[in-house]
């Protein structure tokens, strides 16, 4: 009996060894994410084995000052509540005996390595759900693939994320190419912002390529030379597509040239959505500034925008239709095939009359009944007493709001089954091509006008001169007399300090004066009593 049970143990040990080792080399289950970033980012971080996961923490804010602390919360009347002064801390005494100072309450220390550790910061609509993160920013901590993969996972199941941040975190030309490959893929993410980012391929042009849904894009501080800018003005516009989401676009500090901003002004000519662009501190001179001028103002059209000009007007003058198949009767010498019978005109006639008598009587009859019912609730409000005609406002104000919604069911479909409606869609106006606008043909050239779609532009910290400053002059002048007989605001703020020519010069001066009367968010000076005085 004792062998017997070695034996059974024994094989029992094997079975459960075989069993662990199974166990070991099986793959575990995909993770599928589920929205709520920190427990899918640590759960991924931790199948991935690695050795140290940054923390995702909430972004600090600064604290509310003093100030704003003691004011008094409104009670469910409006008025003020009393708060009741709070008793001050003792002071604590030193080893001296003097008292020693609390330290301020308007911002929060760190110790320094700590504050240096690498970690993912936050911003979330509701801090205690875990699945309302609205940005994610990665600060000054080099990203590899395996966390950029992690991110991809978790940012793609992320429904309220709309803002990415990675500021001076190390990327490369391939993890260029695998964020513009998913995020696409992220619906409501909007905003992107990878400042600090050198990358010798200069592939950025990848993010807002035909599938992009960025609307803002900042990428200050890249190194970006006119490689890179020949590259964005490509992915912007050509004469055959354009870039129809991105607003917002921010090339601050980079190597760009008048030879990269040809490429993006070249661009420009065709796109009609770009809202505002920044170049500032670069290195632009008269000649950049020069082609800046042309394209705000007016600009001939070249050999190939010409030929798809033409080829536009033909496909909007003639759209394909269905030629109809010849009838029978077409070979017939009697008749041709076009001209109906007298007798089917006449048995068409009388179909249309009896028809419209039919409807005629239909509608009659509808309205005689409701007028019939109209006039019952007049009758009934009339005895009722006067607090049942605010009731009858009411009525009034439902039955239209339901006749509305069943006009729109029979013209919508079906709601009920849960079909979305098309009359509740919102219509998105379509951009038109800028080559279908009027023409003019100016010493055998074809002009068109200029972009003013534009709205912001900042060119400061270049190398601007006195011509360069009057060809912008003369564009933001013809923009002023254009906007009066045609669409399109035109350029409403330009930043031009800190170039070669002085902002006490004429030319300075009078851009000032034209730009402060479009600048939205110019505030005059307050009025003094010297002023007054002098006026």
């Amino acid at each position: 009996m004792g062998k017997k049970l070695e034996k059974t143990l024994k094989d029992k040990g094997q079975s459960s060894a075989s069993q662990n080792g199974d166990d070991e080399n099986r793959t575990p289950e995909p993770h599928v994410c589920t929205g709520n970033f920190n427990q899918d980012y640590t759960e991924l971080c931790r199948r991935n084995n690695m050795v140290v996961i940054p923390p995702v923490v909430l972004r600090p804010h600064r604290p509310p000052s003093p100030s704003m602390q003691h004011e008094g919360k409104l009670d469910k009347k409006g008025k003020q509540q009393q708060q009741h002064p709070e008793p001050e801390a003792e002071p604590e005494i030193g080893e001296d005996g003097e008292p020693i100072e609390p330290p301020p309450k308007t911002y929060t220390v760190k110790d320094k390595f700590e504050y240096f550790k690498p970690c993912v910061q936050v911003e979330m609509e509701n801090p205690d759900k875990g699945d309302t993160v609205i940005e994610v920013i990665v600060r000054g901590w080099k990203i590899d693939d395996s966390m950029m993969n992690v991110f991809k996972q978790c940012w793609v199941a992320m429904e309220k994320l709309h803002t990415v941040n990675l500021w001076n975190t190390g990327l490369t030309g391939e993890m260029i190419s695998i964020m513009a490959g998913f995020l696409p893929q992220c619906v409501n993410i909007r905003n992107l912002i990878l400042d600090g980012n050198p990358i010798k391929e200069e592939n950025y042009h990848l993010l807002i390529g035909d599938d992009s849904l960025i609307q803002n894009l900042s990428l200050r501080h890249n190194l970006i030379t006119d490689k890179g800018a020949e590259l964005l003005g490509k992915a912007l516009a050509t004469t055959q597509r354009s870039n129809t989401k991105l607003v917002s676009l921010n090339l601050t500090r980079n190597r760009i040239t008048d030879i990269g901003t040809g490429h993006i002004i070249q661009a420009l000519r065709m796109n009609r959505t770009l809202l505002s662009l920044s170049l500032a501190q670069n290195e632009i001179t008269d000649v950049g500034a020069k082609k800046f001028g042309e394209m705000l103002s007016r600009f001939p059209l070249t050999h190939e925008e010409i030929v798809e000009r033409r080829k536009l007007i033909s496909e909007k003058g003639s759209p394909d239709r269905k030629t109809p198949p010849p009838s029978r009767r077409a070979d017939s010498k009697d008749r041709p095939g076009s001209v109906r019978s007298s007798s089917h005109v006449d048995k068409d006639k009388k179909r249309d009359k009896s028809s419209k008598k039919k409807d005629t009587k239909g509608k009659d009859e509808k309205d005689d009944k409701k007028g019939k019912k109209d006039d019952k609730t007049v009758k009934k409000d009339t005895k009722s007493s006067k607090g049942s005609i605010s009731f009858l406002g009411a009525s009034v104000v439902a039955d239209t709001v339901k006749t509305t919604a069943k006009g729109k069911d029979k013209k919508g479909g079906k709601d009920k089954k849960g079909t979305v409606q098309q009359d509740l869609e919102p219509e998105v106006p379509e951009t038109v091509n800028p080559l279908l606008e009027p023409a003019e043909s100016i010493n055998h050239e074809l002009w068109i006008a200029g972009n003013r779609a534009l709205i912001n532009l900042n060119l400061s910290r270049n190398q601007i001169g006195e011509e360069g400053m009057k060809s912008l002059l003369q564009a933001i002048q013809y923009q002023t007399t254009l906007s009066k007989f045609s669409s399109g605001s035109g350029l409403m703020r330009i930043c031009l300090t800190k170039n070669k020519v002085k902002e006490d010069t004429e030319t300075f001066q009078k851009i000032n004066t034209l730009m402060i009367a479009k600048d939205p968010f110019y505030k005059p000076p307050p009025e003094t009593p010297e002023n007054e005085s002098q006026s």
